[in-house]
């Protein structure tokens, strides 16, 4: 049933209060964006390509790919700025059981993955340092194997899901304020690089005999890219807290992508600068190989202490935005409706984020078997970002009435190439993992019988917003 423009717009959207402005907004695309990845990746996507000039190629590629998925975003965030982001287009377009299963997915598996990953990863980066060598040592004393690192990352966890407990203004504010000093400290690793006399503008000439080479080198080093850029996704799933959403979600997702571009670009340039291609390809950490060249010792741990606080900022954004995906299904009635429960006092989504510090603190205490479970459904997230991004043509063409306060640029080509490109990412990363993946699409499939449970206790859910 397609319902009236007036019914639609009569319809209560929103229960979470909007409070984040534009940089705010922003800061959530850079900041979660940016985490570990520009100062790891080079050295992989060098040993893919062999030679600076596909490596930058690659770059701009896997930017200028998540830039028309993000500009693609922007019309449907415009258009429906409601929490739950993609699960709101997904079911406005292909119904609650595509929508269920998306939320299931990112509930069950990749948001607290990722909010894992992450968290281990700070551990892992902040062993660099002295101090935090014991994160290596298993604590004593425990009944089954735990090591420091594991728990400090369980620490973090409930330290960044306590911060957003207390409400996305306080989050949002953090969010802001240290997404701008990780851009300033990756700004200064820049300028330490270039202002060197040990760096050389022939290093951009150097090549790597022993690379994989071709369009398999090329396409390898492109996804590398595009995981990356990770994350510009995260804001949608926020916008029902965004103030004045038809303004701000465009632009905060355009313009953050633009200066993540140009960030990871020059970071690029900087190491580039300093190490030939040789030396990129066999540093585990190019970045802070470059500044021990640069300065030493301090140099490094420069690197490192920068590292860690881009990751730390990342975690919030990533948490943050995972609670409120199945904050929106509860509140259409398509999940437990305890789910739904917003904290009185702070305004957010309180049940949903300790379940997910839950089950992301379960991962982190089973580590071992979590990495292999969440290899196999990286896959998921491009077949979700595929179907989203493919609503823009749904809404387009069954929805005309609906305000879009931005249209995407160079329509209907634009959204097409993104969809088309995330298919063949899709396609890719399945046919490369085959046992994997279809061990990971039966993970998704699981969700059907729990969204059997949830339509026996809630037999009427509501109306998509945009049915």
């Amino acid at each position: 049933m397609i319902r009236s423009s007036h019914e639609s717009d009569a319809r209560p959207r929103a229960d979470l209060p909007r409070v984040l402005g534009a940089s705010q907004a922003m800061a959530i695309v850079v900041g979660t964006i940016i985490g570990s990845g520009i100062f790891l990746i080079p050295s992989e996507m060098m040993r893919d390509t062999g030679s600076s000039s596909l490596v930058y190629l690659a770059w701009l590629a896997g930017g200028v790919l998540s830039l028309f998925g993000a500009m693609t975003y922007a019309e449907l965030g415009a258009m429906l700025p409601y929490a739950g982001g993609e699960y709101v287009y997904l079911r406005g377009a292909y119904g609650d059981t595509t929508a269920f299963l998306y939320m299931w997915t990112w509930f069950a598996v990749a948001k607290p993955g990722s909010i894992a990953a992450v968290s281990i990863g700070l551990a892992r980066t902040l062993e660099f340092f002295p101090a935090f060598h014991s994160f290596g040592e298993l604590i004593p004393g425990v009944p089954f194997p735990l090591y420091w690192s594991q728990a400090f990352a369980i620490a973090v966890t409930w330290l960044i899901t306590g911060l957003n407990y207390l409400g996305i203004k306080k989050a949002g504010d953090f969010q802001l304020v240290f997404t701008v000093l990780k851009a300033i400290l990756i700004l200064i690793v820049v300028a330490f690089c270039f202002l060197s006399p040990s760096g050389s503008w022939s290093n951009f000439s150097t090549t790597l005999l022993h690379s994989t080479g071709g369009l398999n080198g090329f396409m390898l080093a492109l996804i590398a890219t595009l995981w990356a850029y990770d994350g510009w996704n995260d804001l949608s799933m926020v916008a029902g807290e965004v103030r004045a959403p038809e303004r701000s979600l465009p632009v905060a997702l355009i313009g953050g992508l633009v200066i993540v571009g140009i960030l990871f670009m020059a970071t690029n340039a900087a190491i580039q600068y300093v190490l030939p291609a040789s030396a990129i390809a066999a540093s585990p950490q190019p970045a802070v190989t470059a500044l021990s060249v640069v300065a030493g010792p301090r140099g490094a741990g420069f690197v490192a202490a920068a590292m860690a606080f881009s990751i730390f900022v990342g975690l919030n954004g990533t948490t943050m935005s995972g609670a409120r995906i199945p904050y929106a299904a509860a509140r259409d009635g398509l999940f437990f409706r305890s789910f739904a429960h917003i904290q009185p006092r702070f305004q957010s989504p309180s049940t949903s984020l300790v379940v997910q510090g839950l089950l992301s603190t379960v991962l982190l205490l089973f580590l071992s078997k979590f990495q292999e479970l969440f290899e196999l459904t990286i896959f998921a997230e491009w077949l979700f970002y595929m179907l989203a991004a493919s609503t823009v043509f749904i809404y387009r063409r069954k929805r005309p009435d609906l305000p879009r306060p931005y249209r995407v640029l160079g329509y209907p080509v634009i959204p097409a190439i993104f969809v088309s490109c995330a298919g063949a990412v899709l396609v890719s990363s399945y046919a490369g993992n085959l046992k994997g993946s279809l061990i990971g699409t039966a993970l998704i499939l699981l969700g059907l019988p729990v969204l059997v449970l949830v339509r026996r206790l809630y037999p009427e859910p509501t109306a998509p917003i945009a049915q």
